[in-house]
């Protein structure tokens, strides 16, 4: 019982490291829902699409979420967003 234990323990440190090292693989874009004009950060890596469909893609992708956020507060000062 012991020995799975370890077994177990010892697999999911190793499982913990592989994740760490292995870089992301994130893809972002901001998609603005057409009938309120509100934006959203969608995470593109997700294999579902939004729900409902009344959206529209409103910026390039990018790698981070922060970088998202970041398109986001753009478009909403510029006023291509509301909150």
């Amino acid at each position: 019982m012991f020995r799975i234990s370890m077994l177990c323990a010892t697999a999911a440190v190793a499982l913990t490291a592989l994740a760490a090292t292995t870089p992301a693989k994130a893809d972002y874009n901001l998609i603005r829902w057409n009938d309120t004009g509100f934006c959203q950060v969608w995470d593109k890596t997700i294999p579902t699409t939004p729900f409902p469909s009344n959206y529209s893609v409103v910026s390039h992708s990018v790698p981070t979420f922060l970088a998202a956020l970041d398109v986001k507060g753009h478009m909403l000062h510029t006023g291509g967003c509301s909150f």
